[in-house]
């Protein structure tokens, strides 16, 4: 079972972005109940996700409307929530710095 910190950004964005909300609830559901071990079981979830350097993984929620950029700890079972906003905020960010 996988912890996410930041839960309260999802909540706090589902709030601000009704159309979201039921997308990030089903990725936090499943986040919630896998055993990530590495990048690659990750994308055998979701195989749309993005790989970028330092264990950082971007996913694609519902349909390209909005980017999560998520930084995993897989030792400890752990998900930073670093970004979440829609394609074109994503696009003005440095996913693999934020």
């Amino acid at each position: 079972m996988e912890r996410v910190f930041a839960k309260s950004t999802l909540r706090e964005y589902r709030e601000k972005h009704p159309g979201s909300g039921q997308y990030l609830k089903t990725w936090y559901d499943t986040a919630m109940s896998s055993d990530w071990n590495n990048p690659n079981e990750v994308k055998q979830t979701y195989a749309n996700a993005s790989i970028l350097k330092d264990n950082r993984i971007v996913f694609i929620i519902k349909g390209n409307s909005y980017r999560l950029v998520t930084k995993f700890n897989f030792t400890k079972k752990w998900i930073f929530i670093r970004f979440i906003g829609s394609h074109n905020k994503y696009d003005k960010i440095d996913a693999n710095t934020i």
